[in-house]
């Protein structure tokens, strides 16, 4: 056996790819496919200078009660007979943890082991290992190239990693837990410096009870007697596709639905006592949730239903655990918020057209939240999601139009004066007017008067519907994909043929085609847009491809939204949990958006939504019975972010901590999320219009 001062292997093969070994400390600086080797499935130095060596692999954290400590450098490195690699640790007094990495029939295993070697017990409420996937943007070209989505789910014993390449093309890394737990994770390295564009560092953790008690469900106090110890180990492969992963994680449970609809009635807590259930297929299933209920159909058969609207954690076999979601229905929903928005997020304070204005609010207090010069909490822009759910919750009678009417008409006229200047051009609120168009308001804006010309026939609305698209157009729009351009630039151009304007109509059309061939010529070079790259980019240019498709028939059209379409799936994983299930990662709203200022995870966050409504709107002949179930679910997985009082957050901000600080809360701000309802809505109403091929989802 070789000592410290020995000669590590520079690398340590497993099947067909290896890891590049620190020889000071023997952990992974970077896993390599050797089918794919310019792909970085880990941070490193190019790029990242804020990536430090506390966050290699394999380093980790402890907090007991003798003190909190990292460990890194090993007191002690070796190279066993068996050509493991091991090394040993001394953080705290009488703790050792020891870390042993070897090949295993094609796979690289690694076991971590807290030993208390001192003489009387231990108690540790934190425990955490560094995983630093390389998931960041650093544009779409080089993000598709090299850089992957870090898929996790910490359900206890039931747990894992998922790297998985951006381009949704070539072999993923995956990371299952084979013995011990791991319990939630947590992300470092997020803040003003690293901004929006990375992710960070993602820390497994066995425990985060000292900085989150509840996060996930529970977090456990771990004790050890002396002599006594505890290991979390796991094993790193390559698999040819998510599924073939997924069958190597060897689920001890299968559910029929991670989110279910609860039964319709009338007062908050009377709803889904008989609702649809989800079944569970298991050993055993059981909730600590007194609102849910389950019922044994079969041996290793169970049915769980809940009395209310929430998200629930269901406890699985020997230590594994997730969570399921029962909702109320979207009308019921939709009807709810409405009320709310109508009570709570008006600006009734202001004087003249400014008092039809929507603006977030403090669902802790019920009071209203200036737009304090911060863009993201202005009276336009994202907050156009509420008068178009209020206009669409009138068009389908669910709410009374007499009484919700007059406030659209208001608010309608403070957007022609506060959001759009003389050009038609958009301003991002009534105060930020100094900030210049953003074009991606220009969609909402014009499907706003597109739909109050629907509702009342004046030809002024349809007519500023189409203004606003054309200095769209003007001021770049054919090189934005703006979210709902696409689905909008259509509609209005009918609403145009039908109104006796077929050329403004066609220049209009044209204009939207001649993007989409721009977009096909472009390959993976898109210009990076608010975000350097991310899934609310990939998603609107597949609308637009699918709309110029359906416009002209081009086979060119079709083929270019086939190959793109992996880009966009790869977004979600395939975790077995009703927030995650296919919810596309983002990982900034939760800091520009919400009242708490954090960063990291938001699942899920509605934009995610869009996933859904473009699988749904994708050609006859790339739809499939998966794809609309993955739309279901991505739907469905939203109705986490409203409660049954109407309110509702704009960020559920996932892990356990970030940066230290207690996360895996719900934002108290109601600010952006109701583009969900919304784009639900539009789905139900294309789905149920004459002629419709497609089934309805939801």
């Amino acid at each position: 056996m070789q000592h410290l001062g020995a000669t590590v292997p520079g690398i340590l093969a497993f099947a067909s790819g290896h890891a590049v070994l620190d020889q000071l400390t023997g952990a992974p600086v970077q896993f390599v496919d050797e089918e794919a080797p310019a792909r970085r499935f880990l941070l490193d130095n190019v790029g990242t200078p804020w990536h430090s060596l506390e966050h290699q692999w394999g380093s980790g954290h402890l907090i007991t009660d003798r003190g909190g400590a990292r460990w890194h450098t090993p007191a002690d490195l070796r190279v066993a007979d068996d050509g493991a690699v091991e090394a040993v640790h001394a953080p705290l007094p009488g703790v050792r943890v020891e870390v042993r990495r070897y090949e295993h029939g094609g796979l690289l295993c690694e076991r971590y082991t807290v030993i208390n070697s001192a003489e009387e017990p231990l108690t540790i409420t934190g425990l955490g290992v560094q995983t630093p996937f390389a998931d960041l943007y650093d544009g779409a070209e080089a993000s598709l190239e090299r850089a992957v989505h870090a898929h996790l789910f910490t359900g206890g014993t039931w747990a894992w990693a998922l790297a998985q390449p951006m381009s949704g093309e070539g072999r993923c890394l995956g990371l299952i837990v084979r013995e011990g737990a791991v319990r939630a994770y947590s992300v470092e390295s997020r803040n003003q410096y690293s901004q929006s564009n990375v992710r960070g560092h993602l820390v497994l953790l066995v425990t985060d009870q000292a900085r989150n008690p509840e996060a996930f469900g529970g977090q456990p106090v771990l004790r050890l007697g002396p002599g006594e110890s505890t290991t979390v180990a796991w094993e790193l492969g390559w698999y040819a596709s998510v599924e073939d992963f997924v069958v190597a994680t060897r689920p001890p449970a299968v559910l029929s639905a991670y989110a279910a609809e609860l039964r319709e009635g009338v007062e908050p807590g009377e709803f889904g006592e008989f609702g649809e259930p989800i079944v569970v297929e298991a050993a055993s299933v059981s909730s600590p949730d007194p609102d849910v209920t389950v019922e044994r159909a079969a041996e290793g058969r169970y049915r769980v239903r809940a009395s209310r609207h929430g998200c629930f954690r269901l406890d699985i076999g020997d230590g594994a655990r997730t969570e399921v979601l029962f909702h109320l229905p979207l009308e019921e929903v939709v009807r709810r918020r409405v009320a709310y928005i109508t009570r709570y997020q008006l600006a009734r304070e202001r004087p003249g057209l400014l008092a039809h204005a929507f603006v977030p609010v403090d669902t802790r207090t019920g009071l209203t939240q200036a737009t304090n010069g911060w863009a993201d909490w202005t009276d336009g822009s994202e907050r156009i999601a509420m008068p178009l759910l209020l206009q669409a919750a009138v068009a389908r009678g669910l709410v009374d139009a007499a009484e919700v009417d007059p406030l659209l008409e208001g608010w309608a006229g403070f957007a022609r004066r506060h959001l759009l200047d003389d050009t038609a051009a958009p301003r991002r609120g009534s105060q930020t007017w100094h900030t210049g168009p953003r074009l991606y308001d220009t969609p909402w804006l014009a499907r706003f008067f597109h739909d109050r010309h629907r509702a009342h026939g004046r030809p002024d609305d349809l007519d500023l519907a189409a203004r606003i698209l054309e200095r769209s157009f003007e001021l770049g729009g054919a090189a934005h994909l703006s979210i709902g351009l696409s689905p909008t630039t259509p509609a209005v151009c009918a609403a145009l043929d039908a109104d006796g304007q077929p050329d403004r109509a066609e220049k209009l059309r044209d204009q939207l085609i001649g993007s989409a061939r721009a977009f096909v010529a472009a390959g993976r070079q898109l210009p990076a847009h608010e975000v350097a790259y991310e899934q609310s980019i990939v998603a609107p240019l597949l609308d637009l491809l699918t709309d110029a498709h359906t416009l002209t028939g081009d086979p060119v059209f079709l083929d270019a939204v086939g190959e793109r379409l992996p880009w966009l799936l790869s977004f979600g994983g395939p975790q077995p949990h009703a927030r995650l299930h296919g919810v596309a990662i983002r990982h900034w709203d939760g800091y520009w958006f919400g009242a708490n200022r954090l960063w990291g995870d938001v699942f899920p966050h509605y934009w995610s939504t869009l996933t859904a409504v473009t699988l749904l709107r994708l050609p006859a002949s790339l739809r499939t019975h998966e794809t609309d179930r993955l739309a279901d679910a991505i739907l469905r997985a939203n109705m986490a972010n409203y409660s049954e009082d109407g309110s509702a957050t704009c960020a559920f901000v996932m892990p356990s901590t970030i940066d230290g600080r207690p996360a895996h809360t719900a934002d108290p701000l109601a600010n952006d999320q109701d583009w969900h309802l919304l784009l639900w809505l539009e789905t139900r109403e294309q789905a149920e219009a004459p002629g419709a091929t497609a089934p309805r989802i939801g």
